[in-house]
């Protein structure tokens, strides 16, 4: 019965999407030959009213796959293959509905369920432009996709493939490192909803490319879904990053993974965009330059999916081999080579209308800012495809380690927190040395004095000193920002929040909340303490001035799930922690949880490297003393926050999609200027 319902649940959504696309290709020719006869246009608008609504279907039957599946799992429907690999009767409820995209066939219905979501949003957002060729043309770029989708869970992604001979009574359950954490059923999805997001602002700019209106209009329609994924996308990485921190039992949060590696890449790249996109909106600059960053964000997602979901790379997080590897690369080739082409093709009408008048200005910092972002992409995706390029051309597996990626990215992380904090201060077409010195010298004072006070504390390092009195640049000058628009608002008669709220201000707290992160990145990086401490019960160690007493073990304690080894341990003769030890039934080895002291200095991470033989023999525990990860968590939420308050509607007048008419090249509307001196942001767009 699941089966049937989840083949014929995904079957109405491919068939709905191709339906689409060719209802909306049809309608666009009529239109295009309607309009060039001067005949009516009713029959082409008919159409396309049509193809839009096969949207509706998509979104159907991808809601159908996954409650199909998802009642599977939940009811232990072992006839089918996923369920009989995935599920098992002792998994937890929460850790079995996660179970949808805890493998491959699951997670591409997940992917379909989200991109369909996003589909029948944007049909609905522009619904009063359902005849407009640019939100057409969007809309079956966004069909095609789902096509695609659809068509790898009838092929070779099937998840709805029944067992072959007898139907077992139980099965594995999850890796258990995907039934560790409550994380993992709010870390994937939150990664989804980004990389899926940015379909929408694509398939916009291929449809600015396919119909010629290759202005600033249809920036704005997609200003704040990109917006949006970019926020979701930011959650997820820091999610999976907590989890990785509380799971995995090593203390670390980053350690360049392939798959971190996969959501980092579109994050650079969706970031890079939503800085040069305001160049674009002001002075009708970077066309080329921001169609490639979309076209490369949503090519880089489906790079991502193909290294992490075809067994090609090893990685601690990646749990999936399977035949989708071609058609997952054959759809980047032929994505990358459209967008080539469409952009070849429409190389006169991308000319700007202007040029940079001078380096120092608010142009000139985005355009570095963006050169540094492509660099820290390259580098990334580099160290990251290496072993695959080493593999093709000498049958020989190698594996790019962390030292590279630290040495090559610390340089340029550290010139992104410069021009983080000059780049707001600079104002359009030229600065002077006079209007530098007044807005940048009391940032500029604030970064010195982190300096000394971090030296008065005991910080040594150049590195990690560098990274925080550019840290304290950057959060002084977003801070001198956001004062200043704030004092505004309220002369204007409005509310302090009033003053945080909008593209500007928004871009501003996500600044805040990236120098948190990048403070906290290099301080836990720098200055981690860590030993193992072989004790026997009621004995002590200490590490890095922190006492760690060892009580003993609890009971093994059996949930129906799994068996818990726990110790318990003191800290500083303080609060007692339960570092554990986690053997599952159909597991080779012990998985650990670590329990962690959280606080604002510091976190005290502890883990049970090894439990004792017999009563009253040592056990191992694993101690590490790392400063601020607290801040890496908060910087997150701040960046969330500061997402929320830039796409949040501001004092600014809202400007529509070009309408049809408008002409395709044209020198863009001035935006308006933010209140007093302050300028728009170099964190978002």
């Amino acid at each position: 019965m699941n089966a049937a319902l989840g083949s014929a649940g995904v079957t109405l959504g491919f068939a709905a999407s191709v339906l689409g696309v060719l209802a909306l290709a049809v309608g666009l020719r009529r239109r295009r030959t309607a309009s060039a006869r001067g005949t009516a246009l009713v029959e082409a608008e008919g159409l396309l009213r049509l193809g839009r609504s096969f949207a509706w279907l998509v979104l159907a039957g991808a809601v159908v796959a996954t409650v199909a599946m998802e009642i599977a799992l939940v009811t232990h429907d072992f006839s089918l293959a996923y369920v009989a690999n995935n599920g098992s009767r002792s998994t937890p409820l929460l850790y079995t509905v996660a179970s949808l995209w805890s493998a491959l066939e699951g997670s591409i219905i997940l992917w379909a369920l989200v991109l369909s979501g996003f589909l029948v949003a944007l049909v609905r957002r522009f619904a009063d432009r359902a005849a407009d060729p640019l939100v057409a043309w969007a809309t079956l770029t966004m069909l095609v996709v789902a096509a695609f989708f659809f068509a790898l869970m009838l092929g070779p992604a099937d998840p709805f493939t029944t067992v072959a001979g007898p139907v077992p009574v139980d099965g594995p359950g999850p890796n258990p490192l995907l039934q560790n954490h409550p994380l993992m059923a709010v870390h994937p999805p939150m990664l989804y909803l980004g990389y899926v997001g940015f379909t929408v602002p694509f398939a916009f700019a291929v449809a600015a490319l396919v119909t010629g209106r290759v202005g600033e209009g249809w920036l704005a329609a997609t200003r704040r879904w990109t917006l949006l994924a970019w926020g979701f996308l930011t959650a997820g990485i820091v999610l999976g990053a907590w989890w990785s921190y509380e799971v995995l039992g090593w203390g670390g949060f980053w350690a360049w993974d392939p798959v971190e590696n996969a959501s980092f890449l579109p994050w650079l790249t969706g970031t890079a965009y939503l800085h040069s996109v305001m160049v674009q909106q002001r002075r009708g600059m970077l066309r080329v330059w921001n169609l490639s960053l979309l076209a490369a964000t949503f090519c880089l997602t489906i790079l991502g999916t193909f290294l992490t979901r075809s067994g090609v790379l090893d990685s601690v997080h990646s749990f999936t081999e399977s035949p989708i590897g071609p058609w997952l690369l054959s759809f980047f080739g032929i994505t990358v080579a459209v967008v080539l082409g469409l952009i070849g093709w429409r190389g006169d009408r991308l000319r700007a209308p202007g040029s940079i008048d001078a380096p120092v200005s608010r142009e000139g910092a985005f355009l570095a800012n963006n050169v540094v972002f492509a660099a820290f992409a390259f580098v990334v995706l580099l160290g990251t495809v290496f072993p695959l390029l080493v593999e093709a051309v000498n049958d020989e597996r190698i594996a790019v380690g962390t030292p590279y990626f630290n040495r090559m990215t610390m340089p340029l992380g550290m010139v992104l927190l410069f021009l983080m904090a000059v780049a707001p201060a600079l104002p359009w077409r030229k600065a002077s040395g006079e209007l530098l010195r007044t807005r940048l010298q009391w940032p500029a004072w604030a970064g010195a004095a982190v300096v000394v006070a971090a030296v008065a504390a005991g910080a040594r390092g150049l590195a990690p000193l560098v990274a925080f009195g550019l840290g304290g640049f950057a959060a002084a000058a977003a801070v001198r920002q956001l004062v200043l628009a704030v004092g505004a608002s309220r002369r204007r008669g409005g509310s302090a929040v009033a003053g945080l709220v909008g593209r500007a201000n928004g871009g501003m707290v996500v600044h805040l909340g990236v120098v948190l992160v990048a403070v906290a990145f290099a301080a836990a990086s720098s200055y981690a303490s860590s030993d193992e401490l072989r004790l026997e019960p009621g004995r002590s160690g200490t590490v890095a001035g922190h006492t760690v007493t060892y009580l003993g073990m609890n009971p093994p304690a059996d949930d129906g799930q799994k068996t818990t080894f726990a110790a318990r341990v003191q800290v500083d003769g303080d609060q007692v922690y339960e570092p554990a030890l986690n053997r599952f039934p159909n597991a080779t080895q012990t998985i650990g949880t670590p329990s962690v002291r959280t606080g604002v200095r510091e976190d005290v991470y502890l883990t049970l490297v090894a439990a004792p033989e017999q009563p009253g023999d040592p056990a191992v525990i694993g101690v590490i003393i790392q400063p601020l990860v607290v801040w890496l968590w908060i910087g997150g939420g701040v960046m969330a926050l500061g997402t929320v308050l830039a796409a949040w509607p501001g004092e600014r007048r809202r400007r529509p999609i070009q309408p049809a008419s408008e002409p395709a090249l044209r020198t863009p509307a001035r935006d308006p200027d933010p209140p007093a001196e302050v300028p728009a942001p170099a964190g978002m767009a």
